[in-house]
């Protein structure tokens, strides 16, 4: 080809934003376009819009956020259309791809770039073993081709005939065990990594959890604690004016600097998602925590069928992290978890646990983000 592929990627929110620019990395000679954070910013992508605007979840709060989604569907679509790109590689947020997949096709110009050859590729497998299970033919009816990160979940989708793999879980490329590597976190450390989640509606939920923690921690016997918050752009001015009120010092660390706070932390309480991930796989104890609107709470609890949200303990089919959630994400609650994570042969018990988890992460294959860019370059040839 004299002219370069044109790869219109969407990102929807930090994690995505993190993988998106890895998978750019992996494709040098192709022309990027779309939607992504500071990560896809830096890897060279002008993005449409803030990817803070599709960093939404909850039932009720993405109906608060409707008319913005609407006008970033309605943008994005025009965008693609005048870009012609040869392939759409969407990364999470899956509703937002597909009211943009679903909007494409029901245009005349969007119907002519699809019969031309354009395809949908999406990265994460949707959780439908867990709940929702219909999502899975819906899928294979939206999109081309399908990144999962564990082979448990390729039969879910191959089975309506969407051609699905399985690339690893793409943070354990260089992760796996890595606070172990480093330097050896000690009782007299007392390092505290608090991490409220990335979106702000879950952020402003679980500050409030996180100061009392801070505080009770401050006031007690556990002398000597120190605490640290890592941040991300969106919430990062949020996260400093509402410490400032904490009464106990605590540090804030940008977000591309986690990891090495995370080799350095103690005992970590966190918002369920990515983040416990990510800790599970650098063996770091944790206790994980999360709130929603309690409309969206009641309706996940009458779907859910799985009995653990983290996903090591799924993977482990065992409670490797304590979890409290909804009204169980109080402050006593965790501060019970909290003590016993302070007992040496407790502690131990945890972290060989999810050292146990390590097999179950990674792939023997050149790494998730080499795996998906050679799907893509590999559909793009056959255009």
């Amino acid at each position: 080809m004299q002219n370069k592929p044109k790869v219109f990627i969407i990102a929807g929110e930090v994690s995505g934003d993190v993988l998106g620019a890895r998978i750019m990395a992996q494709m040098p000679d192709v022309e990027f376009f779309g939607i992504g954070g500071e990560n896809m910013k830096a890897a060279g992508l002008q993005t449409l819009f803030p990817m803070a605007d599709l960093s939404v979840m909850g039932v009720v709060e993405v109906v608060a956020h409707a008319r913005t989604l609407t006008r970033r569907i309605r943008e994005t679509v025009a965008e693609i259309i005048r870009q012609r790109p040869d392939i759409i590689l969407t990364i999470d947020s899956p509703g937002f791809a597909r009211s943009v997949i679903a909007r494409l096709r029901k245009m005349p110009e969007g119907r002519a770039l699809i019969e031309g050859g354009l395809k949908f590729h999406h990265v994460v497998a949707p959780q439908v073993w867990a709940w929702r299970a219909g999502r899975a033919k819906k899928y294979a009816r939206t999109f081309d081709k399908l990144y999962a990160f564990f082979d448990f979940e390729v039969p879910y989708f191959t089975k309506y005939g969407l051609d699905t793999v399985a690339v690893g879980h793409p943070i354990a490329d260089g992760l796996i065990g890595k606070a172990a590597k480093s330097k050896k976190v000690t009782n007299e450390e007392k390092l505290i990594t608090l991490i409220p989640g990335s979106r702000m509606s879950e952020v402003r939920r679980l500050m409030p959890l996180m100061r009392d923690v801070a505080g009770i921690i401050g006031r007690s016997g556990y002398r000597g604690y120190k605490f640290a918050i890592p941040t991300v752009e969106t919430t990062a001015k949020y996260v400093a004016d509402e410490t400032a009120k904490w009464g106990v010092p605590v540090d804030l660390v940008p977000s591309s600097m986690r990891y090495e706070l995370y080799s350095k932390t103690y005992i970590a309480i966190a918002a369920s998602g990515t983040v416990s991930a990510e800790l599970a796989m650098m063996h770091v104890p944790a206790i994980i925590v999360y709130k929603m609107n309690p409309i969206t709470t009641w309706l996940v609890r009458q779907v859910i069928k799985i009995r653990w949200v983290s996903l090591v303990n799924i993977l482990l089919k065992r409670g490797v992290y304590p979890e409290f959630l909804g009204p169980a994400a109080r402050a006593d609650y965790v501060m019970d978890a909290f003590g016993q994570l302070t007992i040496p042969s407790v502690r131990e018990k945890m972290i060989d646990a999810l050292k146990s988890a390590d097999k179950l992460w990674q792939r023997d294959s050149g790494g998730a983000a080499r795996l998906i860019a050679d799907g893509v370059l590999q559909a793009i040839s056959k255009r």
